[in-house]
């Protein structure tokens, strides 16, 4: 079992920052996916970025150049940096992990004003 805890969200003006993380409950290093999903109202949850075990990193077209993913394994967390925020971006933010099965935290919710 692997339990994930994301921190960080909050109301933010647009074109300002906000620093998500996901702590784990066990290493990340056995984890073959770490990443970043998020859900609008009415809309489908969609990935935001994701880090495979040997380092690749996607991101959606959308946050390309304004949001960055890491992770570091001295502390089990996995981070999303996320700069230049739009209106757009609102959504519950949601860790998932993929050990065996896929693991979700429970979210953060994330709210840029215009």
């Amino acid at each position: 079992q692997v339990q994930l805890v994301e921190s960080g969200g909050g109301l933010v003006q647009a074109g300002g920052s906000l620093r998500l993380s996901c702590a784990a409950s066990r290493s990340i290093l056995g984890f073959v996916v770490m990443g970043w999903y998020r859900q609008a109202p009415g809309k489908q949850r969609e990935l935001v970025a994701g880090i495979i075990s040997g380092g690749t990193i996607n991101y959606v077209d959308s946050v390309k150049g304004r949001f960055t993913i890491s992770r570091d394994h001295t502390k089990n967390t996995g981070d999303l940096q996320m700069n230049s925020l739009k209106p757009e971006d609102t959504a519950v933010y949601y860790c998932d992990a993929r050990y065996g099965r896929t693991y979700w935290g429970k979210g953060t919710l994330v709210t840029v004003s215009a």
